[in-house]
């Protein structure tokens, strides 16, 4: 072969070659990269910054306002000042179950906020549920049509829908089987691609109304996580993060890298991962944490947008592998972060066109401060006050005993300096569901049957009482057994298993939500048509007309827990 035959062979190889896309030169594998995520869950509308007290590095008890969306936006500013691909992700509970606020505007403010904070997707909560589904759906596309007409499209004339994707692989409708939202969603940051699978909470059922929950259906979170699995790596994704909306708890501090003691049912979820997903994000049980369950890391970011979960994922996109992951919950301290313009403005025009109702002030309390917490017996001073203000709403209607869920109760109260009456948004921030008040008729077998269903696979969800009930309850005795017999009593008189009460529970417990399937069996059912927030007012203001202003800064001490070892007769 001449030559000028092998120029022309070697052009005509060099033209074919480059036709088809390949290179005459070796190119370098893609180098690993680095996609940084910042995550909140169960923010429940708060807008404004709420206190968060931990303890810091030395073990010192610290307590700061802190969260919001203004110090979100600045948080996120600067973040994204570092890197611009960064995503913001939801874990569910972005909505519902908010402060006044919000609440007043069907949560639509908060809704926007999100939006203008860029956020991507997030998974579906259990309150995102709370007004049913078409009512989500509303919100999520748009529109005026609600079950809240006195609030849906108030705040702005035209709700417009959101821009990020709600998740969740496992909600479904219960006839054809369709989910309600989409499995995942896909982002593509610096050539990788990261997939984001959700989950509701699988006892969604428990946790909303019959009727909101009617028409749907959940799956094991697990298994409908593990089920996208192959039309993702069909697809190339080069790393899949779980986002659920189920959780935990552990001793260890909310900033503690690769803790070791997490329990609840999140860890079960984790366990059952495919083992191509190394990272979940959790919520539901506004604790914070960065857990490690075998190699799955599991982080939440407490609640109320006062955490947020900065991860940072490496991925070597040339063999779709996540190489590392590191966490860390960030304190969104407003004094740190200054707020963008366009989320300050969205602010102040929230809190000046809510002034009016919310600024109303209503009653005198007997203490500056009626704290949500419980004590190791399971009794809260503001569950105390709400069992007190439901019974005065309804002993007129026969009712001996109130009980009130810890679900139901959002907040404590207490006075600012100089504050001499609490207001009605503080009020209404306590109690945000606008639940009735439903008498009904249980035996005392029954009575003590639904105390005994404080105690649940999850953990203790200690029913608050009106001054009317007392009992004890011993730790040490098998679950189902735990109230102390002849301790239980109503009235001050020892409750008979035969005897009949009546009941004031609100209308989710009612209906047997929290798993208290014993007051679905009840009856004799009134639906009062009271409602429970204003029951609570009308109580704080007819106790300060009577010179007797209501409130405990203690548990009053109606349950009592025995020590181990504590003796019969002291019981």
């Amino acid at each position: 072969m001449s030559r000028s035959s092998i120029r022309s062979s070697t052009l005509l190889f060099a033209v074919l070659a480059l036709g088809s896309g390949c290179s005459l030169t070796s190119q370098p594998p893609p180098q690993p990269v680095e996609v940084n995520l910042l995550a909140v869950n169960d923010f429940h509308g708060h807008i404004q910054p709420t206190t968060f007290t931990y303890r810091n590095a030395s073990g010192e008890q610290r307590s700061l306002k802190a969260g919001g969306i203004a110090a979100i936006s600045g948080l996120l500013a600067q973040m994204r000042a570092k890197d611009p691909e960064l995503l913001f992700v939801g874990g569910g509970d972005l909505i519902g179950g908010s402060p006044p606020l919000s609440a007043m505007w069907a949560d639509e403010p908060s809704l926007q906020a999100l939006d203008l904070l860029d956020l991507r997707l997030s998974s579906v909560g259990n309150h995102e549920l709370d007004q049913g589904r078409d009512e989500l759906l509303r919100q999520v596309r748009g529109g005026c049509h609600s079950p809240r007409p006195d609030q849906a499209c108030r705040f702005e004339s035209v709700h417009r829908g959101i821009g990020f994707t709600y998740i969740a692989a496992n909600l479904v409708d219960r006839q054809t089987g369709a989910r309600l939202f989409p499995a995942y969603r896909i982002e593509r940051v610096r050539g990788a691609k990261v997939a984001f699978v959700g989950a509701v909470v699988e006892d969604l059922g428990t946790l909303i109304s019959p009727r909101s929950m009617q028409g749907l259906r959940t799956l094991d979170e697990a298994e409908a996580i593990n089920a996208q699995v192959p039309a993702l790596l069909a697809q190339g994704v080069d790393a899949i993060v779980a986002v659920v909306h189920q959780g935990g708890a552990t001793p260890e501090s909310h900033d503690q890298p690769d803790c070791r003691q997490l329990s609840g049912p999140i860890v079960d979820v984790a366990r059952r991962l495919d083992p191509r997903i190394k990272v979940m994000l959790s919520g539901h049980t506004h604790q914070g944490y960065l857990c490690r369950v075998g190699d799955v890391l599991v982080t939440q970011a407490g609640s109320y947008g006062r955490l947020v979960t900065h991860l940072t994922l490496s991925i070597d996109p040339a063999r779709h592998r996540l190489l590392d992951v590191k966490a860390r919950n960030l304190l969104v301290d407003p004094r740190r972060y200054p707020p963008t313009a366009e989320v300050a403005a969205l602010q102040r025009a929230v809190e000046q066109r809510s002034q009016k109702l919310l600024g109303r002030p209503l009653a005198r309390l007997a203490v500056r401060q009626v704290p949500q917490a419980a004590n190791s017996a399971g009794e809260s001073p503001m569950g105390n006050l709400i069992a007190d203000a439901q019974l005065a709403a309804t002993a007129h209607l026969g009712a001996r005993v109130a009980l009130t869920n810890p679900g139901g109760i959002r907040a404590g109260l207490a006075l600012e300096p100089g504050q001499l009456e609490v207001s009605y948004g503080q009020v209404a921030s306590v109690q945000p569901f606008n639940n009735n008040l439903t008498i009904l008729t249980l035996s005392g077998a029954q009575l003590r049957e639904l105390l005994e269903q404080q105690w649940q696979e999850d953990g203790f969800r200690p029913l608050q009482p009106s001054s009317s009930l007392s009992y004890s309850w011993d730790p040490g005795r098998p679950v189902g057994r735990r109230v102390v017999a002849g301790s239980l009593k109503v009235d001050g008189r020892p409750v008979q298993d035969t005897a009949r009460y009546r009941v004031t529970v609100n209308s989710f417990m009612a209906e047997g939500g929290d798993k208290l399937s014993v007051l679905a069996r009840a009856t004799e059912r009134l639906d009062t048509g009271l409602n429970d927030l204003e029951a609570l007012i009308d109580y704080l203001q007819a106790r300060d007309r009577a010179g007797s202003p209501a409130g405990y800064s203690l548990a009053a001490g109606r349950i009592r827990r025995l020590e181990s070892g504590q003796p019969e007769e002291a019981r």
